[in-house]
């Protein structure tokens, strides 16, 4: 009798485990990768032709707008490059840029607007999470926040993973006044180590204080820190929201900045298209000291003063609004690209 309970136990376990993952895959609030794959995989076919035709008059077009002055402002930000500069004879040439058998989302990516260029032009190219400035002017997901980054010309990549915004419907004050991480941490003694995110869970695994755990599945790290995975749905019950760098940028800022929940880091230290490094601490999100150290004392004077959380949560919105025009979004991605081939001297 008592084997065939333990038995029913973890048959029951096991059944609920199962559920939370079909669940999770359901209601993840992600977006679909297969709508994604099926859309880039059709772009393919389209004859390249189409669009070069187009490019010029698209691009002078931009000179009529009403937010011209804008939207040159953030491809100056993008693309930094404000001198003539060579590419090196090796560099290679658009044309063989094809479908690899890994990363392909940046392929996708970037092929969306390298279409419009011919494919005689030569780039730089560094597909994945990039936190180190190229040795001459290459396209990247994320750079480094250093001084001299010009090298790092950021475009819009890996934006199925990244760029999810939600319409969160419970205000501020009727959420769980508790802070929520959840995330890949890996091994705690690996160089590879996000050592960021294995510090917070040493210190708030576990605590009152924040929901916590590591949804990687692998690796060596304490039992403890194990848990599973959340929908974005069921991150947006808790008032404050963890966003913390792993190999690079925080990849769920974007949502949280978009939701009713207060966004919570330090200070980030790589950006993306999002420009994190305009970013403006306890304006835009609640920043904390790279220790963790006054995540409560912070979270406290919030819960207080929900006015003042209010105040940066509607700032948030308005940094996340930005991004919502496509068209626009399309335009300085094709201007960015336009300004690299003209300073790389490939194009008058």
């Amino acid at each position: 009798e008592i084997c065939a309970c333990l038995v029913g136990s973890e048959m029951c376990i096991r059944d609920r485990d199962m559920g939370g993952k079909l669940y999770y895959l359901l209601h993840s609030g992600k977006n679909s990768k297969q709508k994604y794959y099926a859309v880039n995989y059709l772009r393919q076919l389209m004859p390249k032709a189409i669009f070069r035709a187009r490019l010029e008059r698209l691009l002078k077009s931009v000179a009529e707008r009403d937010d011209y002055d804008y939207i040159m402002s953030r491809v100056d930000y993008y693309n930094k490059l404000d001198t003539p500069v060579e590419l090196p004879d090796d560099a290679p040439v658009l044309a063989g840029h094809v479908i690899p058998k890994k990363q392909k989302v940046y392929y996708f990516d970037t092929y969306e607007y390298l279409r419009w260029f011919s494919d005689s032009y030569r780039w730089g190219y560094c597909p994945g999470d990039v936190i180190h400035v190229p040795d001459y002017p290459s396209i990247v997901k994320s750079r480094p926040l250093v001084d001299d980054n010009a090298n790092s010309v950021l475009m819009k990549l890996d934006k199925v993973r990244h760029f999810i915004f939600v319409n969160d419907r419970k205000p501020f004050v009727e959420k769980m006044p508790k802070a929520i991480f959840r995330g890949k941490v890996a091994n705690v003694d690996s160089e590879n180590n996000k050592e960021g995110r294995a510090d917070f869970m040493r210190k708030y695994c576990g605590s009152s204080i924040c929901d916590a755990a590591d949804v990687s599945g692998k690796g060596n790290i304490p039992e403890a820190w194990r848990g599973e995975k959340l929908t974005i749905g069921q991150h947006l019950d808790y008032m404050f929201i963890m966003a913390l760098e792993g190999n690079d940028v925080a990849s769920n800022l974007k949502w949280v900045m978009s939701s009713n929940s207060l966004a919570v880091m330090p200070r980030p230290t790589c950006e993306t298209w999002f420009m994190e490094g305009q970013l403006k601490p306890d304006f835009h999100y609640v920043e904390i000291k790279s220790d963790y150290s006054d995540l409560e004392e912070k979270m406290q004077y919030y819960i207080s003063h929900p006015e003042k959380a209010q105040f940066i949560i509607d700032n948030a919105h308005k940094w996340v609004d930005q991004f919502r025009d496509s068209k626009r979004e399309d335009l300085i991605s094709l201007l960015v690209l336009d300004k690299y081939f003209r300073m790389t001297g490939q194009k008058k």
